[in-house]
């Protein structure tokens, strides 16, 4: 087993895609991790119609590596482990397509990167990214949780995942939107599993004891949504959908402050 945070980037050839992959499987780090793209483990297919505002997060070449979440016309929450070492140029997110293969949709440039000042590495909490759109969409976007709302964490939530992670640990990609659900963990059951990786004031769990569904490499930066609201990012696991071993999401209450700052700006 290895920890990783759920972000793939893209391979620019198979040979590079086979050796970012076999360096996974030894634990690379994330940077070094260009590996296959990705999908939701356990889910199912679905669209960009049931959830436009899910996004794709590409480089230059529409290649993506991370997912994201529109919560206004101009603005992404998405990881900060899917920012670091980016910059606008080097950046595109894609709104309203469900295929990675697609051309339908808008692509849009990044006119600003904000990471969360703190964070350092994912397992360290902090995990939370803004960008801001050169180009304004029009999809629908959720709502997402105040500081004020923690309530939504409550040990056995229905939580839904989305992105276009890979379905195993280094498996193939999904070329299709996927999603799932998967259910909200207790505090004192993640520390169980990650010990004081898990960071309860940063982060919250959400999967199965027995596995099964999970979020993986590629899904980074997707949102997890608790009654259809924005309430965390994907950020990290060990392995993927690995028994014993829940997806760990950022806890965005603890950052919707922070967030709304920078969607108003």
């Amino acid at each position: 087993m290895f920890k990783l945070t759920r972000m793939a980037k893209a391979a620019i050839s198979l040979a590079a895609t086979a050796a970012a992959a076999g360096a996974l499987l030894f634990g690379a780090s994330t940077a070094a991790q260009a590996a296959v793209q990705p999908k939701i483990v356990g889910g199912t297919t679905t669209t960009a119609s049931a959830y436009p505002y899910g996004m794709q997060i590409t480089d230059a070449s529409q290649n993506q590596f991370c997912g994201g979440t529109l919560v206004s016309a101009t603005k992404v929450v998405t990881a900060a482990h899917c920012m670091v070492g980016e910059t606008t140029s080097s950046v595109r997110v894609v709104g309203g397509r469900t295929y990675l293969n697609g051309t339908n949709g808008t692509v849009s440039r990044v006119s600003k990167i904000w990471i969360n000042p703190s964070y350092t590495d994912a397992t360290n909490g902090n995990d939370v990214a803004v960008l801001t759109l050169s180009t304004s969409m029009s999809y629908t976007t959720p709502p997402y949780v105040a500081s004020t709302d923690t309530a939504v964490y409550a040990t056995g939530a229905t939580a839904r995942i989305l992105g276009w992670g890979t379905t195993s640990e280094s498996g193939s990609s999904s070329n299709q939107l996927r999603t799932a659900t998967v259910p909200i963990v207790s505090n004192t059951s993640c520390a169980s599993s990650y010990g004081s990786d898990f960071v309860a004031s940063d982060m919250v769990c959400a999967g199965y004891t027995s596995g099964g569904v999970d979020t993986c490499q590629g899904d980074s930066g997707g949102p997890l949504l608790i009654g259809g609201v924005l309430a965390g990012i994907t950020s990290w696991g060990e392995g993927c959908a690995e028994a014993g071993y829940p997806g760990v999401y950022t806890r965005l209450t603890t950052f919707s402050s922070l967030v709304t700052t920078q969607i108003n700006s």
